[in-house]
């Protein structure tokens, strides 16, 4: 069976040197490791024919699919608030575009497919531990409803990688709603491509953006729908306890999904300063300096976009900036939006955000985890107090501020048990708890062993439905003074 993508390759077709053709280095001896049926056929793809010999030859650099364009893209990015003028695709290939059963277009990636124009001396090989991590959080992201790039195949090549040690090579095929970041933006405006900016954003507001097309000043719009998706894609992460760890400019898509999953984790106990990247020494993408930086690369995509908005350059630089000022409350909506969702609440009240800023300081103080405080708070109304009690240090703090937020629960009158479901289809029991993250990837590259974390996979994409079998996947990682440590992979 011949595996067909159907590709209509839009990027590649519409912008000259926007990026470099590249081919991918073929796996010497590839094994399918795991393919997404369910993400296959929401891209109109046979998942039949792909969980095949056939579609390992693709997934593992080996054949080039009919009507592919392999490309490796052309982008910048300000890391860790430096600027780097040319980085790219170092390790990915883009394959093509497809338009998936919902009539969105998708970029099918390999990433890990062996050296680019953009390698800058690196192989281009990813390993096993990276392309599993990113498949399972990227799957956990998704089925928690967060914007996200999608895994659909994962295989190793048959071949060592050499970073500190060797570890076995492996290739993810990636799926994003597109690959343009605030870092494309920067690369042909730090050039003087103004023609090229004005290209990629027309680009970018069609596909992603097209009710912006229509605007007075077009390209205005098309920043003012940038940044409220990513605010609500930061605030969706605030809301779930997700620390990206590497929020630089080229890790920031156009369209708002969450891309890049490195250093990430979750946070078990709730400490705003929780940083996991070994490589984050001062604590830049810390969980609490997230909305920070989300206003800080907002501001850097806006730098260039100024020729377009306005020719009067003080102009520009007038609406761009009134637009960045309202990020913070813009933000603030979206988030505190999802947390009143996951304190029960259906209605708005102005002392919303000072009681759950009052629970998230007894949650610190506390040192309680914040997945299983937000899970169990449907306990409480179930008249079951004493699980999330038991959360706490000393529970003090936290009934006398139970007590408040059952009386402010009380003035919707909507029955307790009724609104305890609810809280339970917003509260996950199940995130990617690091210690269970770190199990399935060393017996999946120490053992060659699968089980694992096939096993993760299949609870982390039932995040709300609750199994007292799966016990041991709600419960944080044992105390230890050894603090957990987060790597790029590259």
């Amino acid at each position: 069976m011949n595996p067909c993508f159907n590709f209509d390759n839009s990027y590649a077709r519409t912008f000259e040197g926007f990026f470099a053709p590249c081919k991918a280095d073929p796996a010497s001896a590839p094994k399918l490791l795991q393919f997404n049926h369910a993400l296959a056929e929401e891209l109109g793809l046979d998942p039949v024919a792909l969980d095949s010999e056939a579609g390992l030859a693709i997934f593992s650099g080996i054949a080039v699919p009919e009507g592919a364009e392999p490309i490796a893209q052309a982008y910048a990015g300000h890391q860790f608030g430096g600027f780097a003028p040319q980085l790219g695709d170092g390790r990915a290939l883009l394959l093509g575009e497809v338009i998936d059963k919902n009539q969105r277009r998708r970029d099918i990636q390999l990433k890990g497919s062996g050296a680019t124009p953009f390698s800058r001396g690196g192989d281009g090989k990813a390993s096993l531990g990276p392309v599993l991590r990113e498949y399972l959080i990227g799957e956990s992201m998704h089925a928690l409803g967060v914007p996200t790039t999608r895994a659909l195949a994962a295989v190793t090549t048959g071949e060592l990688v050499y970073r500190e040690r060797p570890f076995p090579g492996a290739v993810l095929t990636r799926v994003a709603a597109s690959h343009i970041r605030v870092g494309t933006f920067e690369f042909f405006a730090r050039r003087g491509g103004v023609d090229k900016v004005r290209d990629l954003a027309d680009y970018a507001i069609a596909r992603h953006y097209p009710d912006t097309a229509d605007a007075e000043n077009p390209y205005l719009a098309f920043f003012r729908a940038v940044c409220d998706a990513q605010s609500a894609l930061v605030a969706n992460w605030m809301n779930i306890g997700f620390i990206h760890g590497v929020i630089n400019t080229d890790n920031m898509t156009i369209s708002g999904e969450t891309i890049d999953y490195g250093p990430c984790a979750f946070m078990d106990s709730y400490d705003p300063d929780t940083v996991f990247s070994s490589i984050d020494r001062q604590g830049r993408y810390a969980y609490g300096n997230q909305p920070n930086i989300l206003s800080w690369n907002l501001t850097r995509l806006a730098e260039t976009l100024i020729p377009l908005v306005d020719p009067d350059k003080d102009r520009a630089i007038e609406l761009l900036t009134e637009i960045l000022q309202g990020i913070p409350s813009i933000y603030e909506k979206h988030w505190l939006t999802g947390m009143r969702s996951k304190l029960g609440l259906s209605t708005e009240d102005p002392d919303d955000l000072e009681l759950v800023n009052d629970l998230l300081w007894v949650m610190k103080d506390g040192e309680a985890d914040f997945t299983l405080v937000f899970r169990r708070l449907s306990q409480v109304l179930r008249g079951n107090g004493e699980a999330i009690q038991t959360l706490f240090e000393q529970s003090g703090a936290f009934d006398v501020w139970a007590r408040r937020w059952r009386k402010r629960q009380e003035q919707e009158g909507i029955p307790a048990e009724k609104v305890a479901l609810a809280m339970d289809r917003v509260n996950p029991i199940y995130i990617p708890r690091n210690h269970k993250v770190e199990e399935a990837l060393d017996a999946a590259v120490e053992e060659t062993d699968m089980i694992p974390f096939t096993k993760l996979l299949a609870v982390l994409t039932h995040p709300y439905d609750e199994d007292a079998q799966n016990n041991a996947y709600a419960e944080p990682a044992p105390a230890t003074d050894i603090p957990y440590k987060t790597f790029c992979g590259t």
